[in-house]
């Protein structure tokens, strides 16, 4: 499920930098393509932590108090275990904050750089290319080709013991 997922993220990530490449006349364009991918990877939780560790990094040799302020809060632990289900924070701030402020900021200048209803066709295009690929997925796949796998082992059997 989670490589489904990762597809998925993948496929819209290549259409953002595909609009980029469309609008190298448009140098907002280019920008909001920028912001709209990082938007996008925002919502992957292992660019997010990467992310949020390599800024904190850099602005810790910058300004160390800034980089103290820039830490998590603290997440209290309950009879030895991490909680399962454990909030993604960059750079201090819950990880929606950011996917909010890149994803308005990126809506703007989509609409400032006239390239909103190109923006939309993509997205329509991107929908519809995830639900056909869903529709034609073929369910449990692997298994499949095991049972084939087991069932020409079977007749190979057969054959040699002629």
């Amino acid at each position: 499920m989670q490589s489904l997922l990762v597809n998925y993220l993948l496929l819209l990530l290549r259409i953002s930098l595909n609009l980029g490449l469309g609008f190298l006349r448009r140098p907002l364009a280019i920008l909001a393509a920028i912001l709209t991918a990082l938007s996008i990877a925002f919502l992957n939780d292992s660019f997010a932590s990467t992310f949020s560790e390599k800024v904190t990094r850099t602005v810790r040799q910058i300004y160390p108090h800034l980089a103290a302020k820039m830490r998590p809060p603290f997440t209290p632990v309950i009879r030895g275990r991490p909680s399962a289900k454990r909030a993604i924070y960059i750079c201090g701030r819950p990880r929606w904050v950011f996917v909010f402020i890149f994803s308005s900021v990126s809506f703007i200048l989509w609409y400032v750089s006239c390239g909103l209803l190109t923006v939309l066709w993509a997205l329509a295009i991107a929908l519809l290319a995830t639900v056909l690929h869903a529709s034609f997925r073929t369910p449990n796949l692997k298994a499949r080709l095991n049972t084939f796998r087991e069932e020409f082992r079977a007749v190979w059997r057969n054959y040699s013991e002629l």
